[in-house]
C-alpha cells in the first residue's frame, strides 16, 4: 500500500494523539496516587516541656524537609490563649502568613484547647467564646481547618495520671456521659454559623474524653451533619486495637495527625503500620493532609526528617 503525504500525516497525528494519552494517563495514575499531602505538626518539636519553639523556625524546617505544609499548635504562637485578637495578634499572624508563603509553605491547620465537658454554662461559654477567637485566628492566616477537641471530665487533674488510666476517667460525680454529650454537641453547634461565615472546617480529634472511643466520635459528628464538621483522625490515640477503630472513623476524617515515637514517647509508644493506615485511608478516599506528629523523645532533627521518610514511603506504595 502506498503512503502518501495525507495518509501519512494522519497516521503521524493518531501516533502521536495515542501517545499522549498514554503519558496523560500515565501522569493522571501518578498524580492521583500522590493526592496525599504531608505537613508537620509544630507540635513535633515542642511538647510543652522545654522553651517554646517559635512557629517560624519550624516553618523553616519544613521547608528544608520539602513537606507541604505546618500545622500550627495554637499554645505553641505568639499569642495569649486569653487574649482577645489585638491589632498586634493580627500583626503577629500576618507576618507567620508571608514567612510560610515565601516558604513554600501551606498553613493547613489550628491545633486548638477547648473544653465543652463542664457543667457551668458561663465555663461553656468561655470555651465557645476563645473557639470563635480560634476561628477568626485561622481566617486571617488563610487556615481551612482547625483541630478539635471534644473536652473531658477532668477528674483525673494530672494529665500525666491521665495517661496512666489509658486516657479513661469517671465521669463527674452527679452527672452522666449523656450530660457531657449534650454540653458538647450544643457547643459545636454554637460554633458552627462562625465556621461559615470564615470558611474554616472544624475537625473534631479522637482524643481523651468523650471522643477517646470511635462510638463516642461518631455520636458527636452524627449528631451535627455540617459541612463545616467533620473527623480528625489522630493515629496514635487509639491506644489498644487501632486500627479496626481507625477504620470506623476513616469515612467522616477531615484532617490526619500521624504519631511517631523515635526515643520512646514522652507518655507511651505505639507500633504503628503506616502501610496498613495508608490503605484504610485509601479505601476511604481520603485525599487530604496527613500531619506529623513526633511525639518522641528523640531529637526532632533528627526524628522528624526519618519519620518523614517512613511517612513517604507508606503513602507513595
Amino acid at each position: 500500500m502506498k503512503l502518501n503525504r495525507r495518509t501519512f500525516l494522519t497516521s503521524t497525528a493518531l501516533a502521536a494523539s495515542a501517545s499522549a494519552l498514554g503519558v496523560q494517563s500515565s501522569e493522571a495514575a501518578e498524580l492521583k496516587k500522590k493526592r496525599i499531602k504531608l505537613g508537620i505538626s509544630t507540635y513535633s518539636y515542642w511538647h510543652f516541656k522545654t522553651e517554646r519553639v517559635p512557629i517560624e523556625t519550624v516553618i523553616d524546617k519544613a521547608a528544608e524537609i520539602g513537606v507541604e505544609g505546618v500545622d500550627i499548635l495554637h499554645r505553641q504562637m505568639d499569642i495569649g490563649e486569653k487574649e482577645p485578637l489585638s491589632a498586634d495578634s493580627r500583626i503577629y499572624l500576618q507576618k507567620l502568613k508571608r514567612h510560610a508563603f515565601r516558604n513554600g509553605i501551606d498553613l493547613i491547620c489550628l491545633s486548638i484547647h477547648q473544653d465543652f465537658v463542664d457543667p457551668s454554662a458561663e465555663y461553656r461559654q468561655q470555651q465557645i467564646q476563645h473557639t470563635l477567637k480560634c476561628i477568626e485566628i485561622a481566617y486571617e492566616l488563610g487556615v481551612p481547618c482547625i483541630r478539635l477537641n471534644s473536652g473531658r471530665w477532668n477528674t483525673i487533674a494530672s494529665f500525666d495520671d491521665l495517661m496512666k488510666a489509658r486516657g479513661d476517667e469517671p465521669v463527674l460525680p452527679g452527672h452522666t456521659e449523656d450530660d457531657g454529650f449534650k454540653w458538647c454537641i450544643d457547643c459545636i453547634r454554637d460554633c458552627l454559623p462562625k465556621c461559615a461565615e470564615c470558611g474554616v472546617l472544624l475537625a473534631l480529634e479522637n482524643h481523651w474524653g468523650l471522643t477517646r472511643t470511635p462510638e463516642g466520635l461518631l455520636r458527636i459528628l452524627n449528631a451535627l451533619p455540617s459541612p463545616w464538621l467533620g473527623g480528625l483522625m489522630d493515629t496514635g490515640n487509639f491506644l489498644e486495637d487501632p486500627y479496626d477503630k481507625l477504620k470506623r472513623i476513616a469515612p467522616q476524617t477531615a484532617f490526619v495527625q500521624a504519631k511517631t515515637y523515635y526515643g520512646g514517647g514522652e507518655w507511651y509508644t505505639l507500633d504503628l503500620d503506616y502501610k496498613q493506615i495508608a490503605q484504610i485511608l485509601a479505601d476511604a478516599n481520603y485525599t487530604g493532609y496527613v500531619s506529623l506528629e513526633m511525639e518522641g523523645k528523640e531529637n526532632p532533627d533528627t526524628a522528624v526528617p526519618k519519620s518523614i521518610q517512613m511517612l513517604r514511603k507508606a503513602f507513595a506504595s
